[in-house]
């Protein structure tokens, strides 16, 4: 399976994935521990993270993917939402609330 399957049944079989630098308990960049937070203000308590420092092919494999340049990556329901600044964005107009809403445990 080349690294586009992998990513593709990551965010397909998940359905809240973050792809990040680090993880949620030890974020390794503030833009990812602040999508770490954005989350779980959303009452999302269980979500997968990816961790991209662990593999480069990962790394680089999501920024193909998305076809977006940067780290922290969010997927919701195999749907692309954005990067840290967007989820700020999505969480400060109660979109991401909302889209997050199934799962929460609020």
């Amino acid at each position: 399976m080349d690294i586009q399957e992998v990513i593709r049944k990551t965010i397909t079989d998940n359905p809240v994935v973050l792809y990040m630098k680090g993880s949620a308990q030890f974020p390794q960049c503030g833009f990812s521990g602040r999508a770490v937070q954005i989350i779980q203000a959303c009452g999302v308590k269980r979500f997968m993270t990816v961790d991209v420092l662990a593999d480069p092919e990962v790394r680089q494999g999501i920024k193909d993917f998305a076809n977006w340049p940067t780290i922290p990556q969010l997927y919701v329901a195999g749907e692309f939402i954005g990067g840290s600044d967007i989820m700020y964005e999505m969480y400060q107009n109660g979109e991401l609330q909302d889209l997050l809403k199934p799962y929460s445990e609020a």
